[in-house]
């Protein structure tokens, strides 16, 4: 389980392809303090430490992991957000966040206002259902306040703090980002959708 709050942001070292299988390579801040089988969100997406080597952590991909998250895409000095997983009694300060994608959205605008910026993020519609205004939305693992909805058009008002910290300073215009949907809508629309079906 994660929160969304990005705790450091790591840079590609090597994104090697393999039959089925892929190791993505980071350089992270925090390398020291993992071990084998911890659990880090990268760009949102829960992966499984396989191998630490001084400050480069190593990481698995299946095959479907690329497939349905924008991983694939990532190349040599891309910076990618991180999160360790919560500890119990840790203070919770964004939203329910598992690390599970549930589809790719698109960077459509991103303009600066003032001290802050707007990111408009292009939405796909099984995504697009389960949003609210001033709902929340993890965008590449980052918990985000959504502050206006427009059918599958979602605004983001984004603080310079969360600008700096998070991969966002150096997104453009038609990038690819992982988004996860709140936990609860999902559950809530799941258990609609099975009791609709039960008395169709």
């Amino acid at each position: 389980m994660f929160t969304g709050l990005v705790e450091a942001l790591g840079t590609v070292v090597s994104l090697d392809a393999g039959k089925g299988q892929s190791r993505l390579a980071l350089a992270i801040p925090f390398a020291s303090e993992l071990v084998l089988g911890d659990s880090v969100a990268v760009n949102g997406c829960c992966l499984t430490v396989a191998v630490i080597d001084g400050d480069h952590v190593a990481f698995d991909l299946l095959a479907q992991t690329l497939d349905v998250t924008s991983l694939g895409g990532l190349a040599v000095g891309m910076m990618v957000n991180l999160e360790r997983a919560m500890k119990a009694g840790d203070r919770f300060g964004g939203h329910f966040v598992q690390g599970h994608v549930d589809a790719i959205g698109k960077i459509c605008g991103i303009e600066a206002r003032g001290q802050d910026h707007v990111v408009d993020v292009e939405l796909p519609d099984a995504i697009a259902r389960l949003c609210i205004d001033k709902g929340s939305l993890a965008i590449d693992g980052i918990s985000l306040t959504i502050a206006s909805l427009k059918g599958g058009l979602a605004t983001f008002w984004i603080t310079p703090h969360t600008w700096d910290h998070t991969n966002l300073h150096a997104a453009m215009v038609g990038q690819r980002m992982n988004l996860e949907a709140d936990m609860l809508a999902k559950h809530v629309d799941s258990l609609l959708a099975a009791r609709m079906n039960a008395g169709a």
